[in-house]
């Protein structure tokens, strides 16, 4: 069976929405590498004592990290019925996390939030996925 039978032909948004978020955390990374050299932050220490900027950057990028596994799943299901529903959701979460980062590179953690829309992508691939396990248990 050949998948591009399998898949429609939407799911290419899916697969482009997934190299955006590669996109995403390969700038993040390397905004925490530039960091490291600026502010002297040696591996495999992951914040500074002193540097307060320093942890700000690292959290931007961490705090992605820790959720990205969670988001893959979710919209890797919401994809497979809805693709085309799952990138717009999945391309709002992506662009939420340069937000968050930006916000948090200015020093003042509180202005992370300004990544806080992307909860619409992040809940929505959920919502969808969830919508999805109901209707292969034949609740609707």
């Amino acid at each position: 069976m050949d998948i591009l039978t399998v898949l429609p032909s939407s799911f290419g948004y899916v697969i482009l929405t997934y190299l955006y978020s590669w996109i995403m955390l390969g700038y993040l990374a390397v905004k925490v590498g530039s960091a490291r050299k600026k502010y002297g932050v040696k591996y495999p220490t992951m914040y500074s004592d002193k540097e307060q900027l320093f942890n700000c950057i690292q959290r931007g990028h961490q705090n992605t990290l820790e959720v990205y596994p969670q988001w893959l799943v979710f919209q890797t299901i919401a994809a497979l019925v809805y693709p085309l529903s799952a990138s717009v959701l999945g391309a709002i979460w992506v662009t939420s996390r340069f937000s968050y980062a930006w916000g948090y590179y200015t020093g003042d953690p509180a202005k992370r939030m300004n990544g806080a829309y992307g909860y619409i992508g992040f809940f929505g691939v959920i919502l969808l996925s969830i919508s999805i396990a109901l209707q292969l248990l034949g609740v609707f």
